[in-house]
């Protein structure tokens, strides 16, 4: 029989360190427990925390035996856990602004908890962050289900940073609103096997948006506002983390880095009520300022 799960509290998780991951979930203690396996898995950067927060209808995702199992794998490896639980539910941007007040760490991974990451993902993200000097970088996720599924024309959409990313004011009917078509299915997957790099290597590239697998600068994400836009939103949206990306894109500079670590578990949703795009909110709200 399984004991009981230590959840850990915020005084004693909230320290300065170099990275927190943050991971909000519903309803997914399956894809709960492979995401914690990869983030268990991770190596080169030693004592990252991780903060879950659920919204499960019923017992926690984290109680499981197998997610369990992970939290204290990563416990194991020296990486402090704090398991939360965030109700009523008042939707995924305050979800996030919530698991983002969590942490004190300098920088913070927004990991969606149905995305398994590769072994080598996280120092990979770090170090683009530190050398890159930008407000975050991502790695799209791929679906693996679409692998044999080739879309040549998404590829031109691939365009390097030559140099540390600018900041940019990206808007819906700008060219470069078109960059996120390269992330879907296995697209980017397809645009890595072509560029054939060494071992070890990795490229920035620019984005209009990633969703996934996002490393912010703390201080960046929260100097632009952060999710703090949440309280402007009604309960039923999406598209939280385009309106937070978009903010720290204009102030700070992004990059998509390649090669992507991070999979898609191709699960159905647990959100199914999305009526409003959060970042359509933001932006007429920004625009009507002016």
């Amino acid at each position: 029989m399984t004991r009981p799960l230590d959840p850990g509290t915020p005084e004693q998780f909230r320290r300065t360190r170099r990275l927190d991951v943050l991971i909000p979930t519903r309803n997914r203690p399956a894809e709960l427990a492979v995401t914690l396996s990869g983030l268990a898995a991770q190596e080169g950067v030693p004592g990252f925390g991780v903060v879950v927060s659920d919204q499960s209808d019923g017992d926690p995702a984290y109680a499981h035996p197998a997610a369990a199992t992970m939290v204290r794998a990563l416990r194991h490896r020296g990486h402090p856990v704090l398991l939360t639980r965030r109700l009523p539910r008042r939707g995924l941007a305050e979800h996030r602004s919530y698991l983002l007040s969590r942490s004190a760490a300098d920088a913070v991974l927004c990991l969606d908890d149905d995305v398994w990451v590769e072994p080598d993902t996280l120092s990979r993200l770090v170090t683009a962050l530190d050398e890159l000097g930008c407000g975050f970088v991502g790695n799209a996720v791929h679906g693996l289900s679409y692998a044999d599924d080739v879309r040549p024309d998404t590829h031109r959409h691939y365009e390097e940073w030559p140099g540390r990313p600018e900041p940019e004011r990206i808007r819906p009917g700008t060219p470069q609103w078109h960059r996120a078509s390269i992330h879907p299915a296995a697209n980017l997957l397809h645009v890595t096997e072509k560029l054939a790099l060494p071992a070890g290597a990795w490229r920035a590239y620019k984005v209009s948006w990633i969703g996934g697998c996002v490393l912010y600068d703390r201080a960046k994400l929260v100097e632009s506002g952060g999710f703090d836009f949440w309280e402007r939103l009604p309960e039923r949206h999406q598209g939280e983390d385009v309106a937070a990306q978009l903010a720290v894109l204009e102030r700070h500079g992004g990059a998509g880095v390649l090669p992507s670590g991070a999979y898609h578990l191709e699960s159905p949703t647990t959100v199914t009520e999305r009526d409003v795009e959060a970042w359509e909110v933001v932006l007429s709200e920004s625009t009507a300022e002016v």
